[in-house]
């Protein structure tokens, strides 16, 4: 089976061509300003379809190349169909990929079984913060979006962290009439969101409008698919027979499920989310 989709350009209707347009200009905006303004910047690819359609963004934005390193943390635990998927995209697209795995963790039997909290801690954040220190990155770009989940609503494009990778999701800069501030000392580490202005259909148009290729989870083997993706064993898919873009488009339009209704970790207790970001999660 294959490992990815890709949607044939399809011809939309001029005033939601407008509409994309802009989102892309403007992402396009974060990730120029943000090449401009810092050094040795990467880009997590987590091989979902935002940060999948994010980095198609930073390719029209940089001419057909992507001048920074992609970041993929890699729990071993992820859908066999994602590594095949990565793996094709950034060889057909010459990309350079760092795949960042907390081992040590792993062979001391670290897993879902010991809490949610503490597996996706140890395989997921300080895996990225390993990675980050290593490679000195001054930011990192993340394809999280305000939509998505409550935490990340309170997110800003341009996001400070402590030297720990920390934010302090009460002490956030403003960003009025899309002003950035991209002035921090050389001890902060910035996360840059290029798409947190996009939503769930935006993403979903913006794949049908330029043909991006996406893992094939999302679309349903004739019962079932993928809304969203993660590790094997807190994500589980749903009952839909949407195999294409259109017709995925045409099921969010219906649906009141949230998005991440498949991932395990947003059904755990209160602010667990939450918690998990201002240690550095994604």
């Amino acid at each position: 089976m294959s490992t990815m989709t890709t949607p044939g350009l399809l011809r939309v209707d001029p005033e939601e061509s407008a509409y994309l347009d802009a989102l892309e200009n403007q992402t396009m905006f974060i990730f120029r300003e943000a090449y401009r303004r810092f050094e040795n910047l990467a880009m997590l690819w987590s091989i979902g379809k935002d940060s999948t359609a994010m980095l198609w963004v930073a390719r029209k934005a940089f001419f057909g190349r992507v001048p920074f390193p992609l970041v993929h943390i890699d729990t071993t635990m992820k859908h066999p169909v994602m590594i095949e998927f990565r793996d094709q995209i950034a060889s057909e697209w010459g990309l350079d990929l760092r795949v960042g795995t907390n081992r040590e963790a792993l062979d001391s039997g670290m897993g879902p079984d010991k809490g949610r909290f503490e597996c996706c801690t140890a395989l997921k954040t300080s895996a990225l913060q390993r990675l980050i220190e290593q490679h000195g990155f001054k930011g990192i770009f993340l394809g999280i979006r305000r939509d998505e989940e409550g935490s990340r609503a309170k997110e800003r494009v341009f996001s400070p962290r402590d030297r720990d990778f920390q934010w302090n999701f009460k002490d956030q800069p403003p960003e009025l009439w899309d002003q950035f501030n991209t002035a921090y000392g050389d001890d902060t580490h910035v996360r840059i969101h290029p798409i947190l202005h996009w939503t769930e259909m935006d993403i979903w148009r913006y794949i049908r409008r330029e043909g991006i290729p996406v893992c094939s989870l999302y679309f349903s083997n004739g019962t079932h698919r993928y809304r969203s993706l993660g590790c094997v064993p807190c994500n589980s898919n749903f009952p839909s027979t949407a195999s294409t873009v259109d017709q995925i488009i045409h099921e969010l339009e219906h649906t009141t499920t949230p998005e991440r209704a498949g991932r395990a970790q947003d059904h755990e207790k209160a602010y667990m989310m939450q918690k998990l970001r201002s240690l550095g999660y994604m």
